[in-house]
């Protein structure tokens, strides 16, 4: 086993944060694309998006942190966490409102409070957030970013 590094500085730490909050998200993006994960590539997914969040929350801003998050949420949907997915759902919308976030993180926290609901078909808050979500759209400048969250607002609304 590597032996820890002793006494770190700030400097370090904040380094390293930097490092490996945005590959741990990748990771669990990654993860989060295949076709038919096994039990595996389930676990070192939940892993990837816990540790993201974690590194994010050392060193990120309120977006990387509403965003951090999100992803933690859709992990957990995938997985089939429903609670969990809300919790986080939940936690990433609080931060878009408590700090006054751009519209594509703010509808993506509403997609994710979305997804959560339907997978305990809870329809009332279901519809509740996946319009809030689409009401954002009209808001989002960025072509990318709009048709980035318009496709998992028409796969949600499609189940």
């Amino acid at each position: 086993m590597t032996e820890a590094t002793e006494n770190p500085s700030d400097a370090d730490l904040a380094t390293w944060n930097q490092t490996f909050a945005p590959r741990a998200f990748n990771e669990a993006w990654a993860l989060l694309d295949l076709a038919d994960p096994n039990r595996e590539d389930e676990e070192a997914m939940l892993s990837a998006t816990f540790a993201q969040r974690y590194h994010w929350y050392q060193v990120g801003t309120p977006r990387n942190q509403a965003i951090a998050d999100w992803q933690v949420s859709r992990v957990a949907a995938v997985l089939g966490y429903a609670d969990l997915a809300l919790r986080f759902g939940e936690r990433s919308l609080a931060i878009c409102l408590d700090h006054d976030l751009d519209a594509f993180v703010t509808g993506f926290a509403h997609e994710a409070i979305a997804r959560a609901a339907a997978d305990v078909d809870d329809v009332e808050m279901f519809t509740e957030h996946l319009e809030a979500a689409k009401e954002k759209l009209t808001e989002i400048e960025d072509p990318e970013e709009r048709d980035t969250l318009e496709a998992d607002l028409t796969e949600m609304s499609e189940r």
